[in-house]
């Protein structure tokens, strides 16, 4: 006969043992990430087993983000730092020197095909560049964007990517979809490295946000397919979608550069505001971390409407229109097809 003292000491092992692997759970491991695009991908994949930190928050501008303290304590007790790369973060080197980090400093951008800042282009070409139809060279061929990326690797560490150019590259690769797919891929082996046990948990993570990734490529190549041909030039604040403009086959025409830093000239501002006349551009778009008065001015002397707001560098809140990536994706080309096909 089982006594009562029995049962209980059965009940409370199976309770303990029950117990233990939430008590033998690893803690998440700390991360950061630069920006907020850049986070919510490794939000995606890390899932809980990651505590992260974002240092370039919503609608943040990390063209010109100055890190505080805080900063740099997060990026000291952090096991990975995740970066863009392509001269993104001119300010990450020195915050990681300061902070004293032992972080792995994980470049996301790895593998992704470089395409040359428009600055570059107009240095070299004498003239006003634009981000060219899918299948276009960038106003030349690759052989500049890969050498400008070798060089960027050997200036990287301690660097201070000078004169706004980014080292020569456009760093917004994320603007691309399939290059957003290369920014996961690399997430999620550094979490793999950094945390083997948690393998399955990253690889399941990563091939569910990949499909929807996916889905979401399909999404904006049937939205500019629907765009008429001879209507699919985008004047938009500063060229932050030069990627997107390769892959999807619109062009883009910015008065500023790659870099938020960068203001256009008197004479820069009249070309453009004659080629938006000449082309019969029907709308310009204002950037959610760029200052909105120059464009409404090009929109006021162009005669072009003002089409909306478009997120480049920086997610909104998580309560507006862009707080993910998918969702910012999703509201630059609903805001494009509205203020291009009407």
């Amino acid at each position: 006969m089982i006594s009562r003292r029995n049962v209980i000491i059965s009940i409370s092992t199976a309770m303990l043992a029950l117990a233990a692997p939430a008590a033998m759970a690893a803690e998440p491991i700390r991360v950061v990430a630069s920006f907020s695009i850049l986070g919510d991908f490794v939000k995606e994949v890390g899932g809980d087993r990651v505590a992260l930190t974002t240092l370039v928050g919503p609608d943040g501008d990390a063209h010109v983000f100055s890190p505080s303290t805080a900063d740099a304590r997060a990026v000291a007790e952090a096991k990975l730092v995740f970066v863009n790369g392509l001269g993104f973060e001119g300010w990450m080197d020195r915050l990681v020197e300061s902070s004293g980090s032992k972080a792995k400093l994980v470049t996301v951008s790895q593998g992704v095909e470089p395409i040359a800042s428009e600055e570059e282009d107009e240095e070299e070409e004498g003239g006003h560049a634009h981000a060219g139809e899918a299948g276009h060279e960038h106003g030349h061929d690759h052989d500049h964007a890969r050498e400008a990326a070798h060089e960027h690797e050997h200036e990287e560490a301690g660097h201070e990517h000078g004169h706004h150019h980014h080292g020569g590259l456009d760093p917004h690769a994320w603007q691309s979809v399939p290059n957003a797919k290369i920014y996961v891929a690399n997430i999620r082996d550094a979490l793999i490295a950094a945390d083997p046990a948690g393998k399955a948990d990253y690889e399941k993570n990563a091939t569910a946000y990949l499909a929807r990734l996916d889905a979401l490529d399909a999404e904006v190549r049937e939205a500019i397919a629907a765009l008429p041909k001879e209507g699919r030039t985008i004047i938009t604040s500063h060229d932050a979608f030069g990627y997107f403009a390769k892959t999807y086959g619109v062009e883009v025409v910015a008065p500023q550069g790659v870099s938020t830093e960068a203001e256009p000239t008197a004479k820069e501002v009249a070309e453009l505001i004659r080629q938006i006349k000449a082309e019969g551009v029907k709308a310009v778009f204002v950037e959610n971390i760029t200052d909105p008065r120059l464009i409404k001015q090009i929109a006021d002397e162009s005669a072009a409407k003002l089409g909306g707001a478009l997120y480049s560098d920086a997610l909104s809140s998580a309560d507006g229109p862009a707080g993910t990536y998918i969702d910012m994706m999703r509201h630059n080309i609903k805001t494009l097809s509205a203020g291009l096909s009407s």
